[in-house]
């Protein structure tokens, strides 16, 4: 009896032929056990669920120039995908830094670099904000490289419990650390109209952002909670119901999108953190060093190349991307989430 063999695992039950929630996707969840199936989905252009597919990899590769011995730093840790192409650019003596405040997904991340054979020795993970990049510097001593994916990682996104998306019914959450700060739900509870109205239209560029504001607001002041994704979304399309183009409900579900980024951006303190992060680069880098960043947004991207345009004018970079780049036609067909990412890069003078 003691040597029987153990039960089988028995799938999730779902309904239907195949599985819809997050928490169903048995397969997706659990790439390294069902690799076939998770190259049909990314062959299909979606991104598996509980992944992140990384954008940019090879235009970032030719950036940096990673030398083996060299030390670096990916300020944006997130699923790896950047990190792993990076450390194996780093072998076989390199040293890779690594920072993200997301506890829910870091120690996932740290123990499947591991698994592939990049441990401690080889990648130093720290969680905490990049903004602190001066923190890494004290300890490792001026950088060779740097990069930042300001992207929200797909498995962020996808998994309902932490509220990213309009999509999906989860808490009205939004934060990257949800241990710390406030959370989109209790940002609404006391806002005035004209705060809300500020941060849709500074941070989403939110062409009907008094009528969401004004909808929002009402909703509370009634005694009435926001505190799911779908309570929001279902507030701004009711809002948003006077729109009579024959693109209605396109541009109500954009407005949908660029509300939940605008509110993500504002909780999460994102152009402050970025700012601070950009002003401390030039005194991360070593003479030399080179920076990549791949942004999202129209805002972060401004900050970024008038960050670099200043640095190049002041000769603290020798060299700057006077263009940004964009990911490849082929690469936006298998993965549409890199159809909005800017490339900038920078060279330490």
């Amino acid at each position: 009896m003691e040597n029987q063999a153990p039960k089988p695992e028995r799938r999730i039950r779902y309904a239907g032929t195949h599985p819809k929630a997050f928490k169903e996707k048995y397969k997706e969840l659990k790439p390294e056990k069902y690799a076939e199936d998770i190259e049909k989905v990314m062959k299909q252009g979606r991104t598996p669920a509980g992944m992140h597919r990384s954008i940019c990899v090879n235009e970032i590769l030719e950036i940096l120039q990673i030398q083996p011995g060299q030390i670096g730093l990916d300020a944006t840790l997130g699923y790896g995908g950047h990190s792993l192409e990076m450390l194996k650019c780093l072998q076989p003596n390199g040293l890779l830094y690594a920072t993200d405040v997301d506890p829910i997904e870091l120690p996932k991340t740290k123990e499947r670099l591991a698994n592939l054979g990049f441990g401690e020795d080889k990648i130093a993970i720290r969680k905490m904000n990049f903004s602190n990049i001066l923190q890494i510097v004290a300890e490792a001593g001026p950088l060779h490289f740097i990069l930042a994916d300001l992207g929200i990682s797909s498995m962020q996104i996808d998994n309902p419990d932490r509220g990213f998306s309009y999509k999906i019914n989860g808490p009205l959450d939004l934060r990257l650390n949800p241990n710390a700060g406030k959370s989109a739900a209790d940002l609404l509870k006391k806002i005035s109209p004209e705060k809300l109205i500020e941060i849709l239209k500074v941070n989403a560029d939110e062409p009907y952002a008094e009528q969401i504001a004004k909808a929002i607001t009402t909703h509370i002041a009634a005694g009435k909670e926001i505190v799911s994704t779908s309570q929001l979304q279902n507030i701004i399309q009711e809002a948003l119901q006077f729109i009579r183009s024959v693109n209605a409900k396109e541009e109500i579900k954009k407005s949908c999108q660029r509300s939940f980024q605008a509110l993500r951006i504002e909780v999460n303190d994102e152009f402050g953190v970025l700012d601070k992060f950009l002003e401390r680069l030039p005194q991360a880098l070593a003479p030399g060093g080179k920076v990549a960043i791949l942004s999202f947004h129209s805002g972060e991207d401004r900050r970024v190349k008038k960050s670099f345009q200043n640095f190049f004018r002041d000769g603290i970079y020798s060299d700057i991307s006077h263009e940004f780049s964009k990911a490849s036609a082929e690469e936006c067909f298998t993965n549409p989430r890199a159809k909005s990412a800017k490339l900038r890069w920078a060279v330490k003078a």
